[in-house]
């Protein structure tokens, strides 16, 4: 976004004018209606914020007469910028995470079905210590050891594309992992209790490191460049950067053939790992399709197995 084009305009017309914006670009239409509906303002600050907005970027709109709303132009450009997942999450579930209501979708949508999702109460502890940079005591439920006490010091969310983690330092076992959320209940921040410095983020290795996975179209495909296409590939690879810690959780998600020869023949495979060696010593490669392990108390703690 130009900067100098809204540095002296107040926060709140400020997403009155991203508002605009989105609206324009991904619907092709906005009018004073929409502005009202979303922002409870009257009709008349809402028509003051179109006009600013055509003056800001006076080709990107033409009024439409016959159906009395903005529309637009052949010569549109964004003057915000959005990421690809927040402009997805706003057509899926509607514009703005501040809205007090029910989310609608700007267009028709189906998203998979979310089996899971983090109870709000248990969610709401959890994000306060990591805030807070405070323990957690919770009761836990594993598969390798059924349900056991436990002190945790959590930093971060993971979605893991089935279900959510945080990602703490275990006290019992005296390391980092990662815990499914919805098998922690009654957590209670620990306020009294200070963090040794080998329980914080920075010294969880596996959270720090950053590797780089070269991906490619899988070899026994017959067309590997409409997986070129699909994915922007650049000579035919590639190179995604990601935390050693989910790792594999993504090599998981798109189902990228770990095996050294890419072995794995089903049809849900478009993508090999070329460069496997580099992730040597990622723990969490162990739940990457074609990866060889029998650890099964590591499988356990990521939530992995029936």
């Amino acid at each position: 976004m130009g900067a100098a084009l809204v540095e002296n305009i107040s926060q709140a017309q400020q997403e009155r004018l991203f508002h605009i914006d989105f609206k324009l670009r991904f619907l092709g239409a906005v009018n004073r209606a929409d502005l009202v509906a979303r922002f409870g303002i009257k009709a008349a600050a809402a028509t003051r914020d179109l006009s600013l907005y055509k003056e800001l970027a006076p080709k990107n709109l033409e009024y439409d007469t016959k159906g009395k709303t903005y529309i637009q132009s052949d010569h549109f450009k964004p003057i915000f910028d959005y990421s690809q997942s927040q402009a997805l999450a706003a057509l899926c579930r509607g514009l703005g995470d501040d809205y007090v209501g029910i989310h609608k979708s700007l267009i028709s949508a189906e998203i998979p079905t979310e089996l899971n999702l983090p109870q709000l109460d248990v969610l709401a502890k959890i994000s306060r210590a990591i805030y807070q940079r405070k323990a957690l005591h919770i009761q836990y439920r594993s598969l390798s050891s059924g349900q056991s006490a436990r002190e945790v010091v959590p930093f971060a969310l993971i979605d893991n594309g089935l279900r959510w983690h945080v990602r703490a330092f275990d006290r019992k076992r005296e390391r980092f992992t990662d815990f499914v959320i919805n098998r922690i209940a009654k957590p209670e921040v620990l306020l009294d209790f200070p963090l040794a410095a080998h329980e914080t983020k920075d010294a969880d290795i596996q959270w720090n490191r950053v590797v780089e996975m070269h991906l490619v179209p899988h070899p026994r495909l017959k067309y590997p460049e409409t997986i070129e296409f699909e994915y922007g590939m650049r000579d035919g690879m590639l190179k995604v950067n990601v935390r050693a810690a989910v790792a594999g959780y993504v090599l998981r998600r798109w189902n990228v053939d770990c095996s050294d020869r890419h072995a794995l023949t089903g049809a849900e495979y478009h993508l090999w790992l070329k460069n496997r060696q580099t992730l040597y010593g990622v723990e969490n490669l162990i739940i990457a399709p074609g990866y060889e392990s029998t650890n099964q108390d590591t499988l356990s703690e990521l939530g992995e197995l029936p």
